[in-house]
């Protein structure tokens, strides 16, 4: 999603706009409901009502959260700006001028950067060239999820992420891009499973980010940025996510080490679903560019599989 800011020019020649640009558009807050009680009194709620109440939705905005936030600082004449990650893990930002003129910048532009986990960093100043003359650009900036790779990761098994005992089939694997056509989720699976569910982590990591307040879920343009889930950031720098998650059923906290087969939510059927079913993923920062990386299960009996569709898989680990 692109925000602009507009900043009070020093002179009247003088104007600097600030676009920035955020990868994760997340509300704070869910659906609100709408019901009319015995007595004709309406009620609005972010929970549905508790009886068998005939209710209607009522569709909230939603708020984003960025993943990297800005704040300028210094007089007007040379502004410096300061980056604050917003994530419990590292992202990568990429900052340029546009249509710069008289400016100069220390470090120059572009360049790329990387915040650590919830840090803030003065990273940029901007002046005039010529401090005689009237100076105007553009800054833009661009975050991303994790920190930069230039390689494939050694480990690409992990474990399912449910329960021993459990079996269930996989409805979108590797061999159906029906709706994983993108790079982020081209490597995603699709596991049909009953809401309530235990999700458990299926590899050790750190909680980077997290979202269980949307409630409702619908094949609609509108509820794709409504996807409760979960970000696990691994050793390597490679990041699994779990989608879709049951509202309310998170077990973990933002920044929390897990470890592998720790009970972390429940599944769910919210967000941009047409049924109960968990979105699993496994992601790296390929420079700049969020891609999905292909990955194999284990098995009960020792081996690994490629995850397809419709084929059954069975959980290895004990929920803990």
């Amino acid at each position: 999603m692109l925000t602009g800011l507009k900043i009070a020019p020093v002179a009247s020649r003088i104007m600097l706009a600030l676009f920035c640009c955020s990868l994760v558009s997340v509300a704070h807050s869910g659906d609100m409901y709408k019901w009319k009680d015995e007595e004709g009194v309406w009620h609005f709620s972010s929970l549905p009502p508790a009886t068998t109440q005939q209710f209607d939705m009522v569709d909230v905005p939603a708020d984003p959260r960025p993943l990297v936030t800005l704040r300028k600082l210094g007089p007007e004449q040379e502004p410096e700006y300061a980056f604050i990650n917003n994530l419990w893990g590292p992202v990568e930002v990429e900052v340029s001028l546009l249509e710069a003129r008289n400016v100069q910048s220390d470090p120059p532009l572009p360049a790329r950067f990387v915040l650590p986990s919830q840090s803030e960093q003065r990273l940029l100043k901007v002046m005039a060239r010529d401090p005689g003359k009237g100076f105007s650009f553009r800054l833009h900036y661009r975050p991303m999820t994790g920190p930069p790779l230039d390689h494939l990761p050694p480990e690409v098994d992990y474990y399912p992420p449910f329960p021993l005992g459990s079996q269930f089939p996989i409805s979108q694997g590797f061999d159906d891009d029906a709706t994983h056509n993108n790079p982020p989720n081209e490597y995603a699976v699709d596991i049909v499973m009953p809401i309530g569910t235990p999700v458990l982590a299926a590899r050790a990591g750190k909680i980077m980010e997290m979202e269980d307040d949307f409630r409702g879920a619908a094949q609609k343009a509108r509820y794709l940025a409504r996807s409760n889930n979960v970000r696990i950031l691994h050793k390597d720098g490679t990041m699994s996510v779990y989608a879709h998650l049951q509202p309310n059923s998170l077990r973990v906290r933002a920044g929390a080490m897990v470890g592998t087969g720790q009970w972390i939510a429940n599944s769910g059927n919210t967000g941009f679903s047409s049924g109960p079913h968990l979105h699993f993923v496994v992601q790296l920062n390929a420079g700049m560019s969020l891609e999905s990386l292909p990955f194999r299960f284990y098995t009960p009996n020792g081996g690994t599989m490629t995850p397809a569709s419709r084929i059954m898989i069975e959980g290895v680990l004990p929920k803990r």
